[in-house]
This record gives structure tokens, C-alpha cells and sequence, in this order.
């Protein structure tokens, strides 16, 4: 069941997932942004770079979203009293129901762009 949940996600995020990417096309290391149409083994997303990706896959429990993405190098709105390791990897899984939204797809993929342009320090990639 959760292969037709998947493959019905497909056909209404693929079109999403190729306008991204070609935004991205000339802002991201040579090779990206990658979309991933694979539903026959679980996975449809797109990587816009080695450490930013979401990918809506399917398990044993149903459908979800999962984000990787950097943690930000500086942050001193919540880091005051603990240390924080800028640039860890991070993994957000979100489950999603049978009947996904096209604005939660749309959302998820705008957080995915959000986080990407959030990173410090890289405005431009260049071999000079």
C-alpha cells in the first residue's frame, strides 16, 4: 500500500522537485542538484548538494519526509549554555499520512531551499 501512496506522491512532486532543481542549477557544486525518482525502491527526492537532501520515502510505518541538512555554524539565539558542533549532520524525519497536501510538499521543499540558503559563508561555489 504505501508503494501506491508513494508513487501517487511522485506524480504530484516530481513536477515541484525539477522546478527546484532548476533553480538551483547554477548555484550548487558541479553534479547538483540530483532528483531522485525511484518509488519501485522507496524513495523520491531531491539532493541540492552533498549535505542538503529530502527525500519522501516509505517504510513499515507508511510515508515520510526526511531532511539532512548542516547544522548552522554559528547560532547564538540557542547555543548560550551548551556547546554546538557547527556543520554536524542532521537528520529530520517526519512522518506523513496517506492523503499529503501539495502545500505540505511544497513547504517541506521550501524549508529544504530555506536551510540551504541559510548556510554561512557560501554565496558562490568557483574553481579560480
Amino acid at each position: 500500500m504505501a508503494v501506491d501512496v508513494l508513487e501517487d506522491l511522485r506524480q504530484r512532486l516530481l513536477p515541484m522537485l525539477q522546478a527546484a532543481a532548476l533553480q538551483y542549477a547554477n548555484r550548487v557544486p558541479n553534479g547538483y542538484p540530483v532528483v531522485i525518482d525511484s518509488p519501485q525502491t522507496g524513495a523520491v527526492g531531491i539532493e541540492i548538494d552533498p549535505s542538503y537532501a529530502l527525500y519522501f520515502t516509505q517504510d513499515a510505518d507508511g510515508v515520510s519526509a526526511r531532511m539532512y541538512r548542516r547544522s548552522p555554524r554559528t547560532d547564538n539565539t540557542a547555543s548560550s549554555g551548551r556547546e554546538k558542533f557547527g556543520g554536524a549532520p542532521y537528520s529530520d524525519v517526519r512522518p506523513l499520512g496517506a492523503e499529503v497536501s501539495d502545500q505540505t510538499m511544497r513547504n517541506l521543499i521550501a524549508e529544504l531551499m530555506s536551510w540551504y540558503n541559510y548556510q554561512p559563508g557560501v554565496l558562490y561555489i568557483t574553481d579560480d
